[in-house]
């Protein structure tokens, strides 16, 4: 079933808000607050994210229960978040206590913390893996087929608007790394009477002496204002 006008409407404001966040933080804790309010049965929240294609964390949760949830599935090394990141697009669990994928988890989420239903949809943009929204019920068959749906439809816009605010972290990180870097080179110019390009020319050359990044180097003379010993 299609999703209703209203439901559009809702999502579009909401797509609107999480593209304005200036983090990728914000735009995911916009994201499960979102996913609660405007998709029935869901109880509970969260996004997991992917780094460099192994190590997997929490970072949006609508509550505490999501963090445990997700404690469980890496401990135990099974779940629906967990399945959506390496084999499907979209997992769903009408019954976590007897869902044979998962015989563990399962039942340890429903007798522990009261869920009993789930959805799980895996966050990407073109190619790359981002990570996966996941839904939660506290009853049985707590996600109809529209609701499905929904959040597919939400979780498309959340993996645009988390690709987008993590471009715009990484861009950050950079200029950060480019202002601490001018910084360190104003010190070296300033104590050594160097000129701009010798001052680099020594950040660089400790960097490959100690086999470190320069902007760890630049970071260390701008706080102790003394330089590495090689």
């Amino acid at each position: 079933m299609p999703p209703s006008d209203d439901f559009r409407n809702e999502l579009a404001d909401a797509a609107r808000e999480m593209q304005d966040d200036d983090s990728p933080k914000e735009a995911m804790e916009r994201a499960v607050k979102i996913a609660t309010q405007i998709i029935p049965g869901c109880q509970a929240a969260g996004i997991c994210v992917v780094h460099r294609g192994e190590r997997i964390d929490t970072h949006a949760a609508s509550d505490d229960l999501v963090r445990e949830i997700d404690a469980l599935q890496h401990e135990l090394s099974e779940g629906p978040c967990l399945d959506a990141l390496r084999e499907d697009h979209t997992v769903v669990s009408d019954d976590l206590a007897t869902d044979a994928r998962w015989p563990q988890w399962g039942p340890r989420v429903v007798q522990q913390l009261g869920l009993a239903s789930s959805v799980s949809y895996r966050l990407y943009s073109t190619d790359k893996d981002l990570g996966a929204l996941n839904l939660y019920g506290a009853e049985v068959s707590a996600f109809t087929a529209e609701d499905v749906a929904d959040g597919l439809a939400l979780a498309a816009h959340v993996g645009v608007a988390l690709a987008a605010a993590q471009q715009v972290e990484h861009l950050e990180y950079a200029l950060r790394g480019r202002t601490v870097t001018g910084q360190a080179t104003g010190i070296l110019m300033e104590r050594f009477d160097l000129s701009p390009d010798r001052a680099f020319s020594v950040l660089s050359r400790l960097s490959q002496q100690k086999n470190v990044k320069l902007r760890e180097i630049a970071e260390q003379i701008v706080t102790t204002r003394t330089l590495p010993t090689v």
